[in-house]
């Protein structure tokens, strides 16, 4: 099964990334993952529903750890082959 997540962190900071966020980042770029998207109000990465739901999780702590207020989280499951 593959996933896809999608995930926000807050505080916000218009100015410069915030700790909680660039921390989520490297966690999930760190991730084996198909695909990965940093948006400026959100994320976006896929992959194998193992590597998703360890990514998510790492990120969670990780993000928490550092400051975050709030993380929105969105899973999806991806149709085999295709987006």
């Amino acid at each position: 099964m593959r996933l896809r997540v999608e995930y926000t962190t807050e505080p916000f900071d218009l100015e410069e990334a915030p700790e909680h966020a660039v921390v989520a980042r490297e966690v999930v770029a760190a991730a084996r993952l198909d695909a990965f998207d940093v948006g400026p109000f959100g994320n976006t990465a896929e992959g194998p529903a193992d590597e998703v739901l360890d990514a998510v999780a790492g990120l969670l702590r990780a993000s928490l750890g550092a400051g975050a207020t709030r993380i929105s989280v969105q899973v999806n499951v991806l149709a085999e082959g295709g987006r």
